[in-house]
């Protein structure tokens, strides 16, 4: 602090440390993502080549010897899953109609709404979002997290659920529509709510401070001084992250699965690097059990542990209702534990010896 970056800036900012944490986590998925999104492009290209190649000389025997559909290998309930998850998807026709009708919409009203914003930045956004939406889609599968609001809050709706209960894309999509409208209407009572009952709303080191507003509106600072305002090195270091990101995946895809196993993702070093120490710790206790679980039982494992994760999640999730209504009735909790830096540390054992 003082020689990267100023030490009158606070913690907060996208000036200070938080700088470093938001843009090293946002290269690092960017790199984990676009590294997956080529591969998966190269791999369907490729495939759709031999598939041509050989429409014409294909046998229509099975040959014996010949090396079986991916599909052979799994259980038949993963098989059934597999049918009913593919049988009824989103036609492309409908995802590309109503994309580009979005783009044009948005590109014709939203310079009018805020009169800086050109329409061919509107053009160009649309132009990226794919790739980064395909970023963000990979992470919130693998982590159940979506960081759509940095490049958490849950914004698109993890598939694999509708995979594990024989529901159809289709079906989940509607769903999801239907959450977003009551989102509509639940989400500006719950903000009200707030607002009414804690007039430090917002405030920074208050206990509702609005982390996620606090980013927004230094990215939106940082958009318009350039990157040249960022700390020192934090370019610098987001190339480095970015490479390494890519590295690790290319290791993990060499060395098989045997051994990639014991490679981390970056994409989920990112998020907890950017959502703090929490998320770690319930992961990697997550991780424990079920390494015991599989070592117990591998079968029951395998069958129950996605269930049981998703248990946990939505239990994590609930739970912050009546924590807000004990927190609206000025509830304390019994326990309180927080990780503190050394020298805030030594001024509290100070604090508590006098």
């Amino acid at each position: 602090m003082g020689d990267w970056y100023s030490a009158e800036y606070p913690s907060s900012s996208l000036h200070s440390l938080q700088g470093y944490r938001v843009f090293i986590s946002i290269a690092m998925i960017l790199g984990d993502g676009l590294y997956n999104f080529v591969k998966v492009l190269g791999r369907t290209i490729f495939g759709l080549y031999n598939q041509i190649r050989d429409k014409n000389s294909r046998s229509v025997l099975p040959v014996g010897g010949r090396t079986s559909s991916p599909t052979d290998s799994l259980s038949y309930d993963d098989q059934r899953r597999t049918q009913l998850f593919l049988k009824d998807q989103i036609p492309i026709w409908v995802a590309t109609v109503g994309y580009i009708t979005i783009a044009i919409i948005s590109t014709a009203t939203l310079p009018h709404v805020f009169p800086p914003l050109k329409w061919y930045y509107i053009v160009v956004i649309y132009i990226f979002a794919p790739i980064l939406a395909f970023c963000n889609a990979y992470g919130c599968g693998l982590t159940d997290f979506s960081l759509a609001s940095t490049y958490g809050t849950l914004a698109i709706f993890d598939f694999k659920t509708g995979y594990m209960t024989l529901a159809s894309p289709r079906s989940m999509f509607v769903s999801q529509i239907i959450g977003t409208t009551m989102g509509c209407v639940i989400s500006p009572c719950v903000f009200w709510l707030f607002y009414k009952a804690f007039h430090d709303l917002g405030v920074p080191g208050s206990q509702y401070s609005a982390p996620y507003a606090l980013v927004f509106r230094n990215m939106a600072i940082l958009g318009v001084e350039g990157l040249s305002s960022l700390p020192k090195n934090c370019l610098t270091l987001c190339y480095v992250f970015f490479v390494g990101a890519v590295v690790i995946n290319g290791i993990r895809d060499i060395v098989g699965k045997k051994w990639a196993r014991f490679i981390p993702l970056p994409m989920a070093m990112a998020i907890p690097f950017y959502i703090g120490a929490y998320f770690t710790i319930d992961m990697c206790i997550g991780s424990l059990i079920l390494f015991i679980w599989e070592k117990i039982d591998k079968a029951k494992a395998d069958a129950f542990g996605p269930a049981v994760a998703s248990g946990l999640i939505c239990g994590d999730g609930i739970w912050t209702l009546p924590s807000s209504i004990l927190a609206l009735a000025g509830v304390n909790p019994p326990i309180c534990l927080k990780f503190l830096s050394r020298k805030t540390n030594a001024r509290v054992d100070a604090f508590l010896a006098s």
